[in-house]
Order: C-alpha cells, then structure tokens, then sequence
C-alpha cells in the first residue's frame, strides 16, 4: 500500500524539480508518474528528440527516492504531426474531423498516427529501460476520453471492413446475421459496407453493435502495439493504463488482458455531479461522494487487473470539469485513499502535485495551489502516509458474491434501449447497492470469467448469455439471479427463436412473451416495492416468487436460478439478495445510509459517507471492544475506522 502522486516537470523551471522531488518524499509519496503528455517536448520537431530534460527530470525524482511511472506520450500527438498527417485525425459522426487544440485527437484505426506510435515508444523504451528510478510504463492515457473510441475516418472504414470479413467470411453470412433483407439493405461484397452513420433515421442496430466491437477491438490493437514493445525491451516492468469512471465504450477486460495490473482515475464528486443520481443524492452526498460509485470502480478494476491494480488519479480538491465543483468534506481525501486499499488497491496516486496556472486545467485542485502553498488535502495525505507505517498490507481475497458485468451488454442498450430510461449502467450499479447495503463484498467479472469459487452470483442485465457461462451454471450449480432483458439477444442482436430469455431457458422454463418501457411517474405496487421503468410478462407452468397487486408475475425462479422481469426497485433488490445470501449461508447486516464496509485480509474497514456521525454499535453491538487500527467505534462524517477481525 503505496502513495503517488502526477507530476509534469514540463510544466515547471527545472530549479524546482529537485525541491519538488523531495516535499514530496517527505510527504509521505513514493511514486510518481510522468510523461503521458509529453510528446512536443520530447520531439519538438520531427525527427529530433530530446531526452536531455526527461533525462535530468527522471534522475531528479530518483534521487529523493521516487520510484517512477512513465506514460507513453501518445495521447497528444503534436501539431507538427497533424499537419504531416491529417488523416490520423479522428471522424466524428457528422464527418467532421476532431482536430488539434486539446488532447485525444487521434484516430485508434490510422495506420500512420500506429507508425508514429510504434517509433515514439521504441524510442521511449530503448532510452529508460533499465533507468533504476522506473518502476512502471503507463500505456497512453485515458483511452477513450472526451468520446473518442468511435472514428468514421477513412482508415477506420477500411479497418472494419477487414474486420467484417474475418468474423462473418462470407457476405451472405452478414446479410442474415444483420437482417438486410429489412429495407433493402442487402449487400453484396464487403467493400460496400460504410460506417452506421448519417442515415436518415435509425441505423441497422446489428451493424451499429457490431462497429461498436470493432472500435473496442482497435482499442485493444492499439494498447498491444505498446506493450509488445514495450515488453520487448524491458520484459520485467509492470505495464499499466489508467481506465475511467463511467466510461463503457471499448471492453476494459480485453485491454486488460495485455496489462500486468489495471489503474482507473477516481473523482468521487465529479462523478456524482455528472453520474446517474438524483438531485437528493447529490444534495446529501456532495461533498462526499455516492457511497457506491467508486467503490463500484474499484471492484471493476480490480476484476480487470486480475487482482492487481491501482488508482492512478485520485481527486484531492475541486475538479474544473463537473456541471458544479464542490471541495471535498474534510477528511474525505483520507477516507477515500483508505476505502480503495480497503478494496485492494496497491497505490493510490493523487492528481496531481501542483495545480497548474494555466491552460484548460488551472482551475482544478493539486496537492499544492499554483502559488507553492498546501493545498487542504496534502495534510490528508500526510495522515494517511503515517498510518500506513502502522499497517501492513493485507492479502485482498476473493469475495464470495460476483456481479457480473459485460461491456456489450451496456453497447446492446445503448443501441436498442427500447425506453429512453433503461441505462444499464444505472442497473447494475443498483444491484452493486443493494448488496453493499447489506455488507456483502463483491467482484466484478466479465461474462467468460471463471465462476466456480463463487457462492452468489448477480446478472443485472445480460442480453447475450455466453455458452460457456450456462455449461458452468450446468456443471456446478452456483446460485445466481438474472436481471431483465437477460438473454433476451443473440449474438447477432436478434430476437431467439424461442424467445427471451434465450439459453437461459435450459436451466428456467420461463418465456419472455412481452415487454413493456414505463414512463416516469408509473409504479406497479407489489407489497412494499414500487415497480417502474420496465416490466416483462413471463409464460411459465411455474409459480411466480413475486407478484404485483394486480397478479402479474415478477420473479420467478427453480432450483439455483431466479429471474426478475421488471426493473426492481432498491428495497424489492435488498430483500432478493438478503435472501439468496442467507441461502448460501452468508451473513448480511442493515447498514445505515452512508456507511459501507469492505474487508482486505483480516481486517474490516468501515467508512462514513453520510453528513453525520453514525455509530457503529447501531450495526455491531460489541463495536467499542473493536481492537481498531484507525478510528473509533463512533465514526464522524468522511470518518474511517480499521479493526482485526477476530
């Protein structure tokens, strides 16, 4: 359990990268990451590279005992670039270029800006591999950001037509997997394929799932360009890249397979500004953060590292990039930093060192102010720096309950949401809520993952089911629960032949005959629930588990497996999964609103997100005989407490 911190010395006279360098180990940091940015200062013009600043900036940070992440610079390609190569340019969907002026500019499918990409990180690679300070590469940054993983360019058709090709061989074979006969849209080779866009009204949804794979799979192109070369030449450093919050275009679990560990940027209060929350939420919460959402984030990365992964970015102040920027509640920097080791994080790294005076960032939050003074959250990070000293790092075990969660699933929604309210994301965060609420830990896992050590398994919304996900529901009977729309698709973004839900239906006779969107304002009672926003009716011999007032089926379930055909609401969601928990034989508790618990190793972590001070005794009646690492069986606001489990 380490800190960091994101320092860009390109920004600052070098006199001050050695004092720098220091206030920082004396903070309390050991890592810092540099370089993502960089690209105009490494090669101010083509052809002419620079190390001799990098070099002395490098040596600097090494030499107070910083241990170092450097980024590869790509997600900037310089101007001189562009004008050399246009066509590297990513396409919008109106057929306009993304040009020069801010960051991510580039196209993942242009064959020239993945030449220049190969020469900048060989050189890159070839000059500090073996520098003693690096302790990591960073592939690029944020892929993805500011909507970027879709290009229409030229490059990308021809990509993609390639790709077509590989996956379907024969053009007959697309024609029935799309369905073309529809509107005449039959084609007759390849090559007369184009980009799903600027149609006059709603595009072919197959073609617009399947370019939505085919960027994802570019994406991925494009990350293992970097980490074979970067292997290549420096095979024993861990290669990472910062993923996002919120961000769902191109699947992380296929980029994460090239990665030695996984690392996301957190901003708690920016993503509950611009999450899917409501206005109570964000009002009770604002300072704090949602109590699941970054939590959320942690177990998805964590799930995408393969157990290893980190936060790269961690909000420390007011961000410039939210609707409206709230400064944390003091204390709530501290809190977060021990909520992501709680959740096995091995480095929490803080953006960023000084806050910068000018361009598009100045008015964002570092650990310093640009005048050189702390900044609130560097007396946080210095706590947490002492506390660390007192506690050793924790095993992160395997959790017994896993939701499951599938990047397709969330493209398939998007494309055919079939009510303009059906946000998957927003569904399975529920359920990742209604399971932290009863202070159950989770893993996040992919659809293919292996599901055999698990006791639970949640499946808020799985419209493709994988065959290999039912032969292991077949072969070792873990209880599981299906959310709506599960296996309501095939691969090709068809309705089954036997309907929804699908394969699922071997392992559940039930029938998925029709399916309704519900406006806002409209609730279907069944007891203590309130149904909205979506509801299924279900042909079966079997007995509904759940029935609204008026009769109508919403949950039904044989032997391991049960199935909810309506959008459940938080408590109706509660109650299923205390339920399923009790039949495994794990423990729930109610947790007040505002606190979550999480266990790394032997001990139990527990933070306060609520505005006001809750007693853990309310929860654990035997809570003031904790044997506590940090805090107090009274936790205040932003409060943590740490205790061994007996």
């Amino acid at each position: 359990m380490q800190l960091g911190v994101c320092y860009y010395p390109e920004h600052w006279s070098e006199t001050q990268w050695a004092p720098d360098a220091a206030e920082m180990a004396q903070l309390g940091l050991s890592v810092v990451r540099i370089g993502e940015f960089a690209w105009s200062r490494i090669e101010p013009d083509p052809g002419r590279l620079c190390w001799d600043w990098l070099d002395r900036a490098m040596d600097a940070l090494h030499a107070a005992g910083l241990r170092i992440v450097l980024g590869t610079p790509t997600a900037t390609p310089p101007k001189w670039l562009i004008d050399a190569n246009p066509d590297l340019l990513a396409i919008d969907h109106r057929g306009r270029p993304r040009g020069f002026g801010s960051r991510r500019h580039y196209c993942f499918s242009s064959s020239a800006y993945r030449r220049e990409s190969a020469r900048i990180v060989n050189a890159l690679a070839a000059r500090y591999n073996g520098h003693p300070g690096l302790v990591a590469w960073q592939t690029d940054n944020e892929y993805g950001c500011h909507d970027t993983i879709l290009s229409y360019s030229a490059d990308a058709r021809a990509a993609f037509r390639t790709w077509l090709a590989l996956r379907y061989h024969d053009i007959a074979a697309l024609n029935t997997a799309w369905g073309t006969v529809f509107w005449s849209q039959e084609y007759r080779s390849f090559s007369e394929i184009d980009p799903p866009i600027e149609t006059v009204t709603e595009a072919n949804p197959s073609h617009r799932l399947d370019y939505a794979r085919f960027s994802s799979d570019q994406v991925v192109a494009f990350n293992r360009l970097q980490t074979d070369i970067l292997r290549a030449h420096a095979p024993q450093t861990p290669i990472l890249h910062n993923f996002m919050g919120q961000f769902f275009a191109f699947d992380h679990f296929a980029v994460g397979q090239d990665l030695d560990a996984a690392s996301w940027d957190s901003y708690p209060l920016g993503f509950l500004e611009m999450g899917p929350f409501n206005s109570k939420e964000k009002s009770r919460f604002l300072r704090q953060g949602h109590p699941d959402f970054t939590a959320f984030h942690h177990d998805l990365y964590r799930g995408v590292g393969r157990g290893r992964w980190w936060v790269m970015e961690q909000q420390p102040g007011p961000v410039n990039w939210a609707r409206w920027n709230p400064a944390p509640l003091p204390g709530m920097v501290r809190a977060w930093t021990w909520e992501a080791f709680a959740h096995g994080a091995d480095v929490v790294s803080y953006f960023r060192w000084r806050q910068a005076p000018f361009a598009q960032e100045q008015m964002h939050a570092g650990l310093k102010r640009p005048d050189n003074q702390d900044a609130p959250a560097a007396a946080e990070v210095a706590t947490v720096a002492r506390e660390l000293k007192s506690i050793a790092a924790q095993p992160s075990a395997r959790s017994a309950v896993a939701l499951i969660w599938s990047y397709e699933a969330k493209w398939l929604h998007d494309i055919q949401p079939q009510g303009a309210d059906f946000d998957q994301f927003k569904l399975a965060l529920d359920w990742y809520c209604a399971a932290r609420a009863l202070g159950l830990d989770l893993d996040i896992i992919d659809p293919d993952a292996d599901i055999s050590d698990y006791r639970l398994l949640l499946a808020p919304s799985l419209p493709i089911l994988s065959d290999r996900l039912i032969q292991q529901l077949k072969n070792k009977p873990v209880p599981a629960v299906f959310g709506p729309r599960s296996g309501a698709k095939t691969a090709d973004l068809q309705v089954p032949t036997a309907l929804p839900p699908g394969p699922l239906q071997t392992l559940l006779p039930i029938k998925v005959s029709r399916v309704e969107s519900l406006r806002p304002g409209h609730v279907e009672h069944a007891g203590p629930y309130k149904i909205g926003r979506w509801l299924e009716h279900i042909e079966t011999d079997l007995p509904a588990d759940i029935t609204t007032e008026a009769g109508h089926g919403l949950m039904f379930s044989q032997d391991n497996i049960a199935y909810l055909a309506c959008w459940p609401c938080a408590l109706m969601l509660r109650d299923i999964i205390a339920e399923q928990a009790r039949k495994v034989g794990l423990a729930t508790v109610d947790l007040p609103e505002g606190l979550r618990l999480r266990r790394r190793g032997d001990l139990q972590f527990a933070i306060n997100y609520a505005p006001d001070a809750i007693d853990l005794s309310a929860v654990f009646p035997d809570a003031a005989t904790f044997d506590y690492h940090l805090g107090a069986a009274t936790l205040p606001p932003a409060g943590i407490g740490a205790w061994r489990i007996r």
